[in-house]
């Protein structure tokens, strides 16, 4: 069911400072910032040959980012994002095996433009995963 990793997110208290880092010290190409509102994130994707890093700031006090960096100050790994060539059929499948769809259940437009779902890290070992509809 799942394809290919998309990406795997990290959050971060400073997005320009997070920049800064990947661009000048590991050389990799970082996108320019952009809101996302809907998830309470202002988001930054750094390029690499087989996937890409996102980095993640909370926008404004009510994001979910927020609640991650109270508890994890200096930042880290928020979640894993895989592609599916379905989210609907993916999310009854998901449904029907135990798994919690977050939110209302229904996807959201993401960073990319596409139909986005999180899944219940409680269901994965931990692990906060987005499924994104490639």
């Amino acid at each position: 069911m799942i394809g290919r990793l998309n990406h795997v997110a990290i959050a971060v208290p400073e997005l320009e400072a997070a920049m800064a880092q990947y661009r000048d010290a590991l050389g990799a190409t970082v996108s320019e910032p952009q809101s996302e509102p809907d998830h309470g994130v202002r988001v930054v994707f750094v390029t690499l040959p087989n996937t890409k890093i996102e980095l993640l700031e909370p926008l404004g006090a009510e994001s979910p980012i927020r609640g991650y960096l109270d508890k994890n100050p200096t930042g880290g790994i928020h979640h894993v994002c895989y592609e599916v060539d379905d989210i609907h059929a993916a999310s009854e499948r998901l449904t029907q095996q135990g798994a919690r769809v977050l939110g209302d259940g229904e996807p959201k437009t993401g960073a990319h433009g596409k139909p986005v779902l999180f899944l219940h890290p409680k269901d994965f070992n931990g692990t906060l995963i987005e499924l994104e509809q490639a």
